[in-house]
């Protein structure tokens, strides 16, 4: 317990920026197994752990750091896998400084526990030593239930269902199942096999993928409906916020998702990125500072552009994205413009520069963040070739999208739920982003689970008065 005295914090090392920006794969290399010990052994086992009530899945952190500090990994991976369907997941993408090593007692002065990269370790070793296999349920249970959407609120749902025996079915209209932890997180944070063997378990335990079905067109929201005993929409979120500027639907002025999607696909589709979409050899401003815009600018940087700013309205203290990501952006190379906000295109069929107004930082708003306001004057005008906007994302309009009108929607376009996590359409439930809005992953997976444990309860009620 004192060890983080004359243990001092670390990480994983980094590949070299000059070598990790030529390609698309992981930057960070694996724990040796001694130093992943040693950074599990600074943990203090404090009595109120203060990572563990930040997590929003409350992971029994200090559990499996104490297993993996005594060389007990498989029973660390399976503290770890007790209360989070993919911990090798969110150890690679959870913005950890933000959440639990954010909130770990020994970072003042000392530095945090590298908690993230301690979890990836124990599960990767787990895949290596082959303890993570099919989730079998004891028996098997003749109710149904039918998932939109296979991102991680969806598929986190789809096990805790599965492992009590219900036949559970995914659907989603893309080709590949994983949501955006597939389609728009980038291979260099997220390498795509990480997901596509979780998928490949999920088949083995029993759960049907339905792939390239879009519910409203290919199949009627009533007919998915008359199928299931009951249903859950994790949809996600993926309409793109706009800028509101004159020139903004011009051709080279893209949206983040139709960005990253687009060159995922061409990953693992082995496929042209579409001219319009690619970077390369072009000037690049992403707007925005959330971790999209990061894997933005970082996308960008590899497919070989001549130049990527950033510009953010807020400076680097306040911005939404995690602080490890802007220090990996910077080593590869992406200009940041701090405290400024594009405000007038310029260009005909295309935009071929942008004027940036410099920010000063006011009063907090209601997010509890300094608000910018304009420096008056203070005005630069930079060519560009490609402008990406990474704003955040809203829902679309769900009963138009399942043609399902008694389906209630928010003020904010979000589907509205009751304490038990259903929809105004009885049997209908719902969890993720298209509850909560744009939100993280680990937060749809603790959606996902929630609202298995609401589904179940209402299958057995269902069960038992028909009974």
């Amino acid at each position: 317990m004192q060890k983080f005295y004359e243990t001092p914090q670390n990480y994983p090392e980094t590949r070299p920026a000059s070598q990790r920006k030529a390609d698309f794969d992981e930057i960070y290399q694996q724990f040796a197994d001694e130093k992943a010990q040693q950074q599990s052994e600074r943990c203090l086992q404090c009595g109120v752990p203060f990572c563990q009530v930040h997590c929003p899945l409350h992971n029994n952190i200090p559990d499996w750091l104490r297993y993996t500090a005594e060389g007990r990994l498989r029973d660390a991976y399976e503290m770890a896998a007790s209360t989070n369907n993919f911990p090798e997941i969110c150890g690679r993408i959870c913005p950890q400084d933000r959440l639990c090593e954010g909130n770990c007692v020994v970072q003042s002065g000392f530095g945090a526990i590298t908690i993230g990269s301690i979890e990836q370790y124990v599960t990767d070793k787990a895949w290596e030593q082959g303890w993570i296999t099919p989730f079998m349920p004891p028996s098997e249970r003749a109710q149904s239930v039918g998932i939109i959407g296979s991102g991680p609120a969806g598929m986190a749902a789809a096990q805790q269902m599965r492992e009590a025996g219900y036949q559970v079915h995914l659907y989603d209209r893309y080709p590949t199942a994983g949501g955006l932890m597939m389609h728009g997180i980038p291979n260099f944070k997220l390498d795509k096999t990480i997901v596509t063997r979780r998928v490949e378990q999920y088949q083995q335990s029993g759960v049907v993928f339905h792939q390239g079905v879009d519910i409203g067109t290919t199949m009627s929201f009533a007919q998915l409906r008359g199928q299931h005993d009951a249903l859950l929409i994790a949809t996600g979120v993926y309409r793109a916020r706009g800028l509101d500027l004159e020139g903004e639907h011009k051709e080279n002025v893209v949206k983040a998702l139709d960005f990253l999607t687009q060159h995922n696909k061409g990953i693992f589709e082995s496929s042209e990125v579409e001219a319009r979409l690619s970077a390369a050899g072009k000037i690049v401003m992403v707007i925005g500072g959330g971790d999209t815009a990061m894997d933005c600018v970082r996308t960008a940087i590899r497919q070989g552009a001549k130049r990527v700013m950033c510009v953010y309205r807020r400076d680097k203290k306040n911005m939404p994205g995690s602080q490890r990501e802007v220090k990996n952006a910077e080593d590869e190379g992406v200009e940041f413009r701090w405290l400024s906000v594009p405000v007038r295109f310029y260009g005909a069929q295309r935009v071929e520069a942008v004027d940036v107004q410099a920010m000063r930082l006011g009063a907090p708003d209601r997010s509890g963040r300094s608000s910018p306001t304009p420096i008056e004057g203070e005005v630069a005008q930079l060519s560009v070739d490609m402008v990406i906007t990474a704003l955040g994302f809203e829902p679309e309009a769900l009963p138009t999208l399942f043609a399902e009108p008694q389906l209630r929607v928010s003020k904010a376009g979000t589907l509205q739920v009751d304490k038990q996590m259903m929809t105004s359409l009885h049997g209908v439930f719902a969890a993720g982003d298209i509850v909560r809005g744009a939100s993280l992953v680990v937060w749809a997976i603790a959606d996902g689970r929630d609202v298995a444990q609401h589904m179940m309860h209402f299958m057995e009620q269902q069960r038992e008065c028909a009974a």
